[in-house]
């Protein structure tokens, strides 16, 4: 889907990765990797007898890289080989192990959908609307002959504009995906958290982040200019007259919006960015803006209150939208409808997106299969409709049983870290503790499904379908205005390789499609699942104590519940490790931004000591066995090392670094693993050791 409807507050909602072979060795280990454990105790007979999908007991040996010392670089130690072997394809901006799993499972997608065709389901059924859905999006040939014929009926609604409040309506329409520079949608209440609210967003650009307008490197204003020139070539193939000129608008007006935009590590701050406002006082703050038309047309008007995000931009772009002419906001949304909607229109404008999008904004030379965008576009409108089919043939219970021990054992070992720290007093452990309690795991798939019985789904008509799908999604999420929040509901498939945290429901979730090698394998040997699967689990855990979700409390009600002195104590811990983040640079003059990556580094170093915790507590005292040469702890560093192995282009790296809260991936191995203790007995790092921190500057917050 091309507009977005984010139910859950993005500062409320921790996703484990951005919505991404090597001739065998022998298992044996290098000279590097010592064995923590002493001979003191003489290791116990094998007992390890499982056939993991991943070498002889779940690790991927052929991928590492044997000349390189785990100290100087452990994410190249664990997978250099498997990098250096595995170019990225042409039709990505990024590889690596998320994205070959992600293309696992769109493949198992296909399969499944392209049954679905050739069955011709039942109609009204939900696999009828997947299949005509996947079927029509796949018929480029009906799609060219079209031409722009189906968007007339919007773009002379668009011409006819006369005034901004004519404006202000077409933003609101549902079946228009375009932008506006302030963005609605019904979200959980963050205070309340058995409520919808509608939040109020500060939107409108075209480019990644505000920091593409605004910085003055070449390679940016070398992307504002193309940028230019590709909305000029968009406009004139549908006739513009004037396509050059309002192009240089477009930008302008687009700088002017970013100039207003907070900064995203800003908007990370979820004291900050909760503003409960009655639509009386928002009318009263930011004036030039039609708000109770804007929120008529979007079906809102009953709702007296809102929730406002970034609340000091919002006078700035309400300016902005006062003072704009209402030709260029015509010529803006214009663009911003074909733009979105080019997947389902002609060849031309689809490759000319692309162009842009995909070749100068991330770097990726060719456009995926038609088949690979046609599974992401049906997941994306009608998720569940195909998650129902996936899991009923890929997923299996016995995975479930054993999440089920993992996460409890996980929470265990959560328990265990919260209760030894030293810097937090008895009553904040006690409400932290309590917290951790509350955590709802959820796993696989969820207990009921959406049912599409009100969207109509027609054979050959994508462009339509996927305005359909559009307004379906507004008028599902409008419907729960008034009503009691759905704790049952997921804000994910489970056919999509990623896991969340949702801080407003104090849950933690992991899709189906997650729980697959290298991630979680029920037969690779346990020290490597913990180290994998466990550390996921504990990141995700994790979120819910770190700078932003431990403001939330057992109950998901963002609220002050930790002493002062251990805020500060916290805060201490936490600005120690963003200025470790912030030394790394991944690419010249592009230094990984602290602040906003805070969140998920805080996660995963949490995570990753914590799941080693409750890896050792699985040992009960028991020395591990040695497997293939390797300790038990260092396999354990190895599964969580395998999960991230992946390569960038640098047109994606920087977006990345940019615009997402998630460091690059050679950090959330190596930026992790120098902060963790048991990670330098494992591998005999010491002082001189390119990774090697002081005890005393390491951080240890759990």
């Amino acid at each position: 889907m091309t507009r977005t409807h984010c139910l859950v507050s993005t500062s409320a909602l921790f996703l484990l990765a951005a919505c991404a072979s090597a001739p065998p060795l022998p298992d044996k280990p290098v000279e590097t990797a010592k064995p923590a454990e002493t001979a003191a105790t003489p290791p116990a007979a094998p007992t390890y007898q499982g056939k993991p999908k991943l070498g002889t007991f779940g690790v991927d040996l052929a991928g590492m890289d044997a000349s390189v010392k785990p100290g100087a670089d452990f994410y190249k130690y664990a997978g250099g080989a498997w990098i250096k072997a595995n170019p990225i394809p042409s039709d990505r901006a990024r590889w690596g192990t998320f994205d070959a799993l992600r293309e696992e499972s769109d493949a198992n997608v296909r399969k499944i959908l392209d049954e679905q065709v050739a069955k011709k389901p039942e109609k009204g059924t939900n696999a009828q609307k997947a299949a005509d859905m996947y079927a029509s999006y796949l018929d480029t040939a009906a799609i060219d002959k079209n031409g722009f014929a189906p968007t007339k009926p919007l773009l002379d609604a668009i011409g006819k504009a006369k005034s901004t409040d004519d404006i202000a309506l077409l933003m609101a329409r549902a079946d228009l995906p375009c932008k506006a520079p302030i963005g609605m949608s019904v979200t959980l209440d963050q205070k309340n958290p058995d409520r919808y609210v509608v939040g109020v967003v500060q939107s409108g650009l075209g480019l990644p982040e505000r920091e593409y307008y605004l910085k003055t490197d070449k390679q940016f204003t070398e992307i504002r200019e193309k940028y230019e020139a590709h909305i000029g070539r968009v406009l004139a193939m549908v006739g513009d007259k004037k396509a050059a000129a309002n192009a240089k608008e477009i930008l302008a007006l687009e700088t002017k919006i970013a100039e207003a935009h907070w900064p995203i590590a800003e908007r990370r701050d979820r004291d900050k960015t909760y503003n409960l406002r009655t639509v009386a006082e928002l009318e009263k703050e930011a004036p030039k803006f039609p708000w109770k038309k804007y929120m008529d047309a979007l079906g809102y008007g009953k709702e007296s209150s809102v929730v406002v995000r970034e609340v000091t931009a919002m006078p700035k772009l309400a300016e902005i939208f006062a003072k704009t002419p209402v030709a260029t906001w015509k010529a803006y949304i214009t663009y911003h409808f074909l733009r979105a909607s080019a997947d389902v229109l002609p060849s031309a404008l689809d490759n000319e997106v692309f162009d842009f999008v995909g070749r100068t904004l991330h770097g990726q030379p060719e456009q995926r299969a038609r088949w690979k965008r046609a599974v992401t576009a049906v997941n994306m409108m009608i998720g569940d409709a195909v998650g129902e089919l996936y899991v009923a043939r890929h997923f299996q219970p016995k995975a479930k049983a054993e999440m089920d021990r993992l996460v409890e054992n996980l929470r265990k070992g959560y328990a265990s870290r919260i209760q030894k720290v030293d810097w937090m007093s008895a009553e904040t452990k006690k409400v932290a503790l309590e917290k951790l309690a509350g955590f709802r795991p959820k796993i696989g798939y969820p207990s009921k499904w959406k049912s599409y019985a009100t969207l109509e789904v027609v054979p050959g008509d994508a462009f339509g379908n996927a305005r359909r799908a559009e307004v379906w999604d507004h008028e599902y999420d409008k419907a729960r205005l008034g009503k009691p929040t759905d704790r049952e509901e997921w804000f994910m498939p489970p056919q999509m390789v990623n896991a969340y945290y949702n801080a407003t429901f104090n849950e933690i979730v992991f899709p189906a499609a997650i729980l697959q090698p290298p991630f979680f394998d029920s037969e690779a040997e346990p020290a490597v699942n913990y180290g994998a699967i466990g550390g996921v689990i504990g990141h995700e855990m994790g979120h819910g104590f770190d700078d932003q979700g431990a403001k939330s409390d057992a109950k998901g009600i963002l609220r002050t519940w930790w002493a002062p002195a251990d805020i500060d104590a916290f805060k201490k811990r936490t600005q120690t490790l963003a200025d470790q983040y912030s030394e790394f640079e991944p690419l010249p003059g592009i230094k990984v931004n602290g602040k906003l990556t805070l969140g998920e580094n805080i996660g995963d170093i949490g995570g990753l000591t914590v799941a080693h915790e409750a890896y050792t507590l699985s040992l009960e005292g028991k020395p591990a066995e040695v497997i293939g040469g390797y300790t038990g702890d260092q396999r354990f560093f190895f599964g969580w090392a395998q999960v991230w192995r992946t390569l960038y282009r640098d047109e994606a790296l920087r977006n990345q670094v940019l615009s997402d809260p998630h460091s690059p991936a050679m950090y959330r191995v190596n930026g992790v693993v120098r902060n963790v203790d048991a990670w330098y007995a494992a591998f005999g790092v010491k002082e001189g050791d390119a990774l090697f921190l002081p005890p005393e500057k390491r951080v240890k917050i759990w």
